[in-house]
């Protein structure tokens, strides 16, 4: 059973491109010879493509698709969110969405990853702390989270320029 918790944001454009590759994916399939007559090479190429499209039809089963979240500038799945990292002062903008679903030039990260796990339900201006891989801990501070239709290069170049100011971290 799916629930809301399974479900994933893919832009109409990620889903177009996932849904063009389970297509070839398949027919690439259905044209290999069958296990008996096929080397150990062939075998496992069959096997990646077969777990790819296994993948590939997760996602789009689970896809929400078409729609935006709120504008209410919460950080959560579907929104394209710049963030202010810790001592450094760095920005950067990303996507919180699903891996494997390529969004173009912008970055994506996940909710299972660190960073975007710490960063779900942010507000502009609250500042979250998650684990590094070397064990050490890093703060961000969230300074935009826009839907991703809505978002635009200048959103981003707002986004950058609302980091530079002195916003209060919670």
């Amino acid at each position: 059973m799916t629930t809301m918790t399974d479900r994933v944001w893919i832009s109409a454009g990620a889903h177009e491109r996932l849904q063009r590759e389970f297509d070839t994916l398949r027919e690439l399939c259905a044209s290999a010879p069958g296990d008996q007559d096929a080397d150990e090479n062939a075998i496992a190429v069959k096997r990646a493509r077969q777990a790819r499209i296994q993948r590939i039809h997760d996602l789009l089963l689970n896809a929400v698709v078409g729609e935006d979240p709120p504008d209410d500038g919460i950080a959560e799945p579907g929104m394209v969110v710049t963030v202010r990292y810790g001592d450094t002062g760095g920005v950067e903008t990303f996507l919180l969405g699903v891996r494997g679903a390529e969004h173009g030039d912008l970055e994506v990260y996940s909710v299972q990853s660190p960073l975007g796990a710490a960063i779900v339900g942010a507000r502009a201006g609250e500042r979250r702390t998650y684990g590094l891989p070397n064990g050490a801990d890093l703060s961000v501070t969230m300074v935009t989270a826009v839907p991703y239709g809505l978002h635009t290069d200048e959103s981003d170049a707002a986004g950058s320029a609302a980091a530079v100011l002195d916003m209060p971290n919670r």
